[in-house]
Formats: structure tokens, sequence, C-alpha cells
């Protein structure tokens, strides 16, 4: 059994926290370039230069690539044979605080849905824990602004929908709100399970590179149709037109029900953020 001291966790999470915030993820760097290359349209273009210039910017300053620094989501996988000597919980909350303060990121955290009072720590922050094999914690930490959630949906499908109702579905939602989400935007979509688990499987596959399709044929099938489908839309970088609308669709799936297929979609807008840590 390893030992691993709190401490190592908060100090760990706290640059975790700070590099998701300063530096653009390279997968979502690479897409951008990518889309600038074959971008026709002037105003797009220009865009798109913007938006890399931006990510240049804020990890030479060490400053925060959005002014929305988020809600902090973080995914924590714990070693069986890992032995934290004391509140893990505790000790990530506290690293969030830490890095929010010391690199002036923006407090967007309320203690109460209704009164709305600032907690000013921008914690408690959004933790979901699960537990593998070995000796070893990996943390993952997503800020995730708010125009980007406040834009994204879930449906409950009857099990008889067919893959292609799934896919208009979420193309036609996303074409409705991706102006709002700061396009181009990113899709992670959880398939299956119970609305929750859908809901979560959504929010990690954001996490997943959105260069590398699922790896069941039938999936990727549908990932690479979400996606091609959206950038004919023509709603382009923050939209104002043009040939990327979104940069990348990544689907996580999990076994559900006979009466069911819960379908959630978390969009994610240009700047995905995340790092991940092992302890």
């Amino acid at each position: 059994m390893r030992k691993i001291n709190t401490a190592i966790i908060e100090q760990k999470v706290c640059e975790a926290a700070l590099r998701a915030n300063f530096i653009l993820r390279k997968d979502i760097l690479d897409a951008l370039k990518r889309a600038l290359k074959k971008e026709t349209r002037p105003l797009a273009k220009n865009m798109l230069k913007i938006l890399i210039e931006n990510s240049r910017i804020a990890k030479k300053e060490k400053i925060a690539i959005c002014q929305d620094t988020g809600v902090a989501v973080v995914f924590c996988e714990i070693g069986r044979s890992a032995q934290v000597s004391g509140n893990i919980t505790t000790a990530i909350n506290k690293a969030i605080a830490k890095a929010y303060k010391e690199g002036f990121l923006r407090k967007s955290v309320v203690s109460d849905p209704f009164l709305r009072k600032n907690t000013n720590t921008n914690t408690p922050c959004i933790i979901h824990y699960d537990f593998i094999e070995g000796e070893k914690i990996k943390i993952s930490v997503m800020p995730k602004g708010f125009g980007s959630e406040n834009s994204s949906f879930i449906n409950m499908f009857n099990p008889t929908a067919s893959a292609g109702e799934v896919v208009k579905f979420i193309v036609e939602s996303t074409k409705k709100i991706a102006q709002n989400a700061c396009p181009p935007v990113i899709l992670g979509i959880g398939i299956g399970g119970t609305i929750d688990k859908a809901s979560s499987l959504a929010k990690e596959a954001l996490l997943k590179p959105i260069n590398k399709n699922n790896p069941k044929r039938h999936i990727a099938k549908i990932e690479k149709e979400i996606l091609e489908k959206l950038n004919k839309t023509g709603i382009g970088p923050m939209g104002l037109g043009g040939k990327t609308t979104c940069l990348g669709v990544n689907i996580l799936t999990y076994p559900t029900h006979i009466a069911g297929l819960p379908v959630s979609v978390n969009i994610s807008c240009h700047a995905l953020r995340s790092a991940t840590v092992v302890i």
C-alpha cells in the first residue's frame, strides 16, 4: 500500500489548475491552426488568428485564456493500492482556491443558486471520483465556463431511436445555440446509463483528445457525421460565418436499460481547457 500525503495532492492540483487556465491544450490549438489553413472567409480567418494569438499571449504572460475561468470540474482516479493520508476532497478544494487566488483568476462560484453570494474562492469545485488498479492517483482539472455550459442539453430517447435520429437531434440542437457558446465549439457526448450517468460521460468526453475517434467503429462513424454536418452549417468562428463551427466531437457510451436511450451533450467553447497530473 502506497501512502500519499494530501499536501502533495494540493500542490499538484494547484499547478494543474493554473496550467489549464494559462495554456490551451495542444489538440485544441492544433485544430484551430488546421481550421485557419482551410478557411477562405476573411472575417473567419481573422477571428481564428485572434484566437490563436490569444492563446500565445496567455501562455507567455501567464494570464487566463478566457475571462470566464469557470467552475473547476475535477476527475479523480484513485488507485486501489494508494492510501491518502487526509481528506482528498478538502485538499482538492484548497488547491483550487489557492490557484485562483495566486493566478488572479476570476472567482465565479456562488454558495447558493438563488441567494447568489460569491464564495470568493471559486470553490467548492465539482469532483468525480473513480477507483482504478494500481497505486497512483490521476487528477484532471477542467475549468468549465458557463457560456458553453448553459448551451448544453440532454434528451431521453425511446430505445427504438436510430443513430440517425440521435445525430439529427444533436446537430439541430447545436445549431440553435452554437453562436452563444463562442464557436468553434467542441462536443462531449454521453450516451447510455441513466440521465446522470450520461451527463457525467458527456463532461468526461471533453477530456479526450479531439484528434482521436472512439475505438468503436459505429461510434466513431457517429462522431464524424456530427462533425461534418455541423461544419456545413456556415455558423463559423464566433458565429461570423465560415467553414469551422465545430472543432471536435467525442462520444463516450455506457450500458443502459432496455427501455431507454439517454443522450447528453456537454458543449465547450473554443477554449476547452484541462490539465492532468499523475501522483
